[in-house]
């Protein structure tokens, strides 16, 4: 798809009704992605997920789909002991799981990972940038790769990344102009997401583009529909309904 132009559409999905009406829509790849964490599960960051977690959200996912490539995130502390440990978790979500790839976050400090994983012959996506495992490094969710260090380096961890055996690169929070050199230099496909138009895709979560993640709206976001409305509509009615002994009426009665 990179090599013959065609943009890479990416969304991330938890269970399996939302997979299924992704995969039924002809999106190319589904991201089980770590962000369950903060708009499934309520917490503030993604660093609390686990890996029984992720297996349980990959393995709905995966029974909602027919057509999409379905990559899974390693959560943190599943990848970053020891190579061992590593590589028993990446095949945990693709034995357990029944994830095609699995996606785990750094540049050149995860290169020798990622070598090790793909030598098990498991799929591997990196992530650079903005990396919300490292959030405290980094002193929140900031834009990467302002300063001029930065960028060079983050153009060494895409080279690094894509040496290791990854056969993509997800893009987050850094610069469009960055993002665009990166893209051009790579021969693997860049996913970006808060990196600008140039990658050869783009990934969003599905929460935040349905408008049901009232947590925060980050600037790259776009709100291609608000279902909550209607979601809190519907409940509205459900009550109004039960409690003025509406529903259930005799055509939803067994008789």
């Amino acid at each position: 798809m990179k090599a013959e132009g065609e943009k890479i559409t990416v969304l991330t999905a938890y269970d399996y009704p939302f997979a299924r009406l992704m995969d039924d829509a002809g999106i190319d790849m589904i991201l089980v992605g770590d962000s369950v964490g903060s708009v499934v599960s309520g917490y503030d960051n993604t660093l609390p997920v686990t890996m029984d977690e992720m297996i349980y959200h990959t393995r709905a996912v995966v029974r909602g789909t027919a057509g999409a490539l379905v990559l899974a995130d390693l959560p943190f502390l599943s990848y970053q002991v020891d190579l061992t440990e590593a590589r028993r978790n990446a095949g945990r979500l693709v034995k357990e799981g029944g994830a095609q790839a699995v996606k785990l976050e750094g540049g050149e400090n995860v290169a020798e990972t990622i070598r090790s994983i793909v030598a098990m012959d498991i799929p591997v996506v990196g992530h650079i940038g903005l990396t919300p495992q490292s959030i405290h490094r980094m002193g929140g969710y900031r834009v990467q790769g302002k300063k001029e260090e930065q960028a060079r380096q983050l153009i060494e961890d895409a080279r690094a990344v894509q040496d290791a055996g990854a056969f993509a690169l997800v893009l987050e929070g850094i610069p469009a102009g960055l993002a665009k050199e990166i893209t051009a230099e790579l021969d693997i496909p860049t996913i970006g997401i808060g990196a600008g138009i140039d990658c050869d895709g783009q990934v969003l979560v599905i929460h935040d583009i349905l408008g049901l993640c009232e947590k925060y709206s980050p600037k790259f976001v776009k709100q291609y529909a608000d279902i909550s409305g209607t979601i809190s509509q519907g409940i509205s009615d459900y009550i109004r309904e039960v409690k003025d002994g509406v529903f259930p009426d005799e055509d939803h009665s067994f008789k």
